[in-house]
C-alpha cells in the first residue's frame, strides 16, 4: 500500500479528502464543498482521534471480489482480489461497512450476525457522518466518469447537507 504515512486518524482521512480533492479539480469539478467539509470537521478532530488502532480496511469488499474453497460445506475464503482502495483506519470507515449499514432487514443483516454490531455512540455517529461524506466524495468522480450528471448534483447536495449536520 502506497500514500503518506500519518500518526493520526484524522490526519489519514484528511490526507484522504486533500487528494480526492485534489482528483475533482483536476478532472475539472468543484472541490469547494470538499474544502468546507474538511474544515468543519477539523474542528472535531479529537473525536476522529478517538480512532487510535488503525485496522486494514478493503475498500470494496464483496463476493465478486473474494475467492472461495471449492467442495467446502460453508464458504472459505482463500484470497481477495481488487486490493486497490486498500488503507489503514477505522472499520467503520469501509465502504462494505456503508453499505451493509444502508440495508438493515435485508440479506445483510447476515454479515452483522457474523461481524458483530456497530457501537453507536455520540462520538461514533459523529464520525460516521464524516465517513459518509468520504463515501459521497469518492462518488462524485464516478458520477462525473459516467456523465451522471443528475447523481453528481445530489451527492454534491448530501455532502453540504452532512457537512452542517457535522457543523450542528
Amino acid at each position: 500500500m502506497a500514500g503518506p504515512l500519518l500518526e493520526r486518524w484524522s490526519d489519514a482521512l484528511f490526507s484522504w479528502f486533500d487528494r480526492a480533492a485534489a482528483d475533482l479539480t483536476d478532472s475539472g469539478l468543484d472541490a469547494t464543498d470538499i474544502a468546507e467539509l474538511v474544515r468543519v470537521a477539523d474542528r472535531n478532530r479529537a473525536v476522529l482521534d478517538e480512532v487510535a488502532e488503525p485496522r486494514l480496511l478493503h475498500g470494496d469488499l464483496w463476493v465478486g471480489n473474494t475467492m472461495l474453497a471449492d467442495g467446502a460445506p460453508e464458504p472459505v475464503i482463500t484470497g481477495v482480489f481488487d486490493c486497490d482502495r486498500t488503507w489503514w483506519g477505522d472499520p467503520e470507515a469501509d465502504w462494505p461497512i456503508y453499505l451493509a449499514l444502508k440495508k438493515p432487514g435485508s440479506e445483510r443483516d447476515a454479515f452483522w450476525s457474523s461481524y458483530g454490531p456497530v457501537r453507536r455512540t455520540e462520538h461514533a455517529r459523529w464520525r460516521a457522518m464524516v465517513y459518509e461524506a468520504k463515501h459521497a466524495t469518492a462518488l462524485l468522480l464516478e458520477f462525473h466518469r459516467f456523465g451522471w450528471d443528475e447523481e453528481l448534483a445530489k451527492t454534491y447536495e448530501e455532502i453540504r447537507e452532512l457537512t452542517a449536520r457535522l457543523a450542528d
